[in-house]
């Protein structure tokens, strides 16, 4: 008589995963973590800095709240509202209108341009000339109309562009606008122009008070959620929920090595307060930067992976944040865009408006925000030094007196914003091939770590996807996330995997390269 015939059981999902260490503790890394919890597979987060959440993070100074720039909770992606709401309570976040404004010359003009409201600001004898201007363009157009400055030009005309696009985008990108491409003007003001915005009021009042609103020309949603103590309550939660299941989160601790032979990653090698110590890996999911990763790589990678890793550049980040009485900021916009060219600060966050949690009662603070180059004399400043001007700015702007700031911090954030110059597809090809032949159990995610121009849903999406083709092999391929042309926040949902997904988001301007 034969033996009767057995069946062994599928491995789990633990024993598919073997052991995973997480880079960063980051929106993209806490999400995978998440996620591995939610499939009752542990894992190790190491993370380089003191605090979670990247530049997602909630900053406290004193009885003070405040974000590295400001971060509305919107998103296409009905996974990534799922994950939000199974990580906080309804009753934790708010729903905020979504306020903002262009202030220039001690003036509010409304974002995105409204005609009657900016040429009631400008004055008479300016908006004649600033409709003679587009006039003028309507006969005599940019001849390139290929960069940001030819693409606004046609539309606007000169004058409008002097007044409220040129300076903004030289301090944000710090390249004029004449040598940015255009396509990424197309996605952020699409279908708006002066002649839609005369068109559009006029066509509202022929087609009178119930003209169907789908119809109008719009590029920016009216309202968001956003947690009430800020985003960094969302990844500190984050962070207790996983190392309750387990996972282990260790801060301060940066990576200093990737160990591989054999065609795969084996262990990360980080640092604890000078002692380094190996963490054996089956996969490693990184949001770290991504040149960083391939230098990390022991044995390096060859000389010409090493130059496409080098050739890749950041731009970095700091913010001033001044407390003032609240009855000194009259405006409840959440931000404010500073177009004047002769402050470096380009844009103003209002976080009393953000949420009356983020401040204490009777008081307010504001966030000045500067992109810098680490090393700078804005960076290299002292904190003493980056007050005394951010100061000297609202004063000088006319929104806030010196004499009534009250106390000022200052927040350095390396490495904020990925650079996108005319290489850098180039070069992450290259290190993508390098990673997919020699060590494909490395996963990049997030917009540092897949240098990519990723908002936090994007960023939080492809870790879920990781972790899928992790788990259950799954196929998608996380690259597709963020390529529709439409800019983020118009059009439908997008919550399909790899395989045909539109992805989720916005492209970025590509910059020039600098010499």
């Amino acid at each position: 008589m034969s033996e009767p015939e057995t069946t062994q059981a599928a491995p789990s999902a633990a024993g598919r995963a073997g052991s995973i260490v997480v880079i960063g503790a980051g929106p993209a890394g806490l999400t995978a973590a998440q996620e591995l919890n939610k499939a009752g597979v542990t894992s190790t987060v190491l993370e380089a800095d003191d605090i979670v959440g990247g530049i997602s993070r909630t900053v406290q100074r004193d009885r003070w709240r405040f974000d590295i720039g400001g971060h509305r909770f919107f998103t296409k992606v009905s996974r990534v509202d799922d994950f939000w709401h199974e990580i906080l309570d309804d009753d934790e976040f708010l729903l905020r209108p979504r306020s903002s404004r262009i202030y220039y010359e001690g003036k509010f003009y409304d974002y995105p341009i409204k005609l009657t409201n900016a040429l009631r600001n400008l004055g008479p004898v300016e908006a004649v000339r600033c409709g003679l201007s587009f006039l003028w363009v309507r006969l005599r157009p940019p001849k390139d109309q290929s960069t940001l400055e030819g693409y606004v030009v046609s539309n606007y005309g000169w004058r409008l562009y002097e007044h409220f696009f040129k300076t903004y985008s030289e301090k944000v990108w710090g390249v004029p606008p004449s040598q940015i491409g255009a396509d990424w003007g197309a996605q952020r003001i699409k279908g708006m122009s002066l002649w839609s915005a005369v068109w559009e009021p006029l066509r509202g009042r022929l087609a009178g008070a119930r003209q169907d609103k789908s119809k109008q020309v719009t590029s920016l949603i009216e309202q968001f959620q956003y947690p009430k103590y800020g985003p960094g309550m969302m990844w500190e939660r984050c962070r207790d929920i996983v190392e309750a299941g387990g996972t282990k989160v260790i801060m301060q601790t940066p990576v200093t090595r990737i160990r591989h032979e054999g065609g795969r990653a084996t262990a990360v090698v980080a640092e604890t307060a000078g002692v380094a110590t190996e963490y054996p890996a089956d996969h490693v999911i990184s949001s770290m930067p991504f040149p960083h990763l391939l230098r990390a790589m022991d044995p390096p990678v060859p000389p010409e992976v090493q130059a496409a890793a080098d050739d890749l550049s950041f731009r970095d980040f700091l913010s001033v944040a001044l407390v003032v009485p609240a009855d000194k900021v009259p405006w409840t916009d959440n931000w404010i865009y500073i177009h004047a060219p002769e402050v470096k600060t380009m844009r103003v966050q209002n976080f009393g408006s953000w949420s009356p949690y983020m401040v204490a009662e009777g008081r307010n603070v504001l966030g000045l925000e500067y992109t810098v180059e680490e090393g700078d004399e804005w960076w290299n400043a002292s904190d003493d030094e980056l007050i005394a001007k951010g100061k000297a700015e609202l004063e000088a702007l006319g929104l806030v007196d010196q004499s009534d700031v009250e106390a000022g911090y200052v927040v350095r954030m390396p490495k904020a914003y990925p650079v996108y110059d005319e290489t850098y597809q180039a070069n992450v090809e290259v290190l993508r091939a390098w990673l997919a032949e020699h060590t494909p159990n490395v996963h990049p995610i997030g917009r540092n770590g897949m240098h990519r121009y990723n908002n936090q849903d994007h960023s939080m999406y492809t870790a879920m996807l990781t972790v899928e083709n992790i788990l259950h092999d799954a196929g998608h391929d996380i690259w597709s996330v963020n390529v529709e042309e439409e800019y983020h926040e118009e059009g439908t949902d997008s919550t399909a995997g790899a395989g045909g997904a539109r992805g989720t988001g916005r492209d970025a301007p590509v910059l020039p390269k600098k010499r």
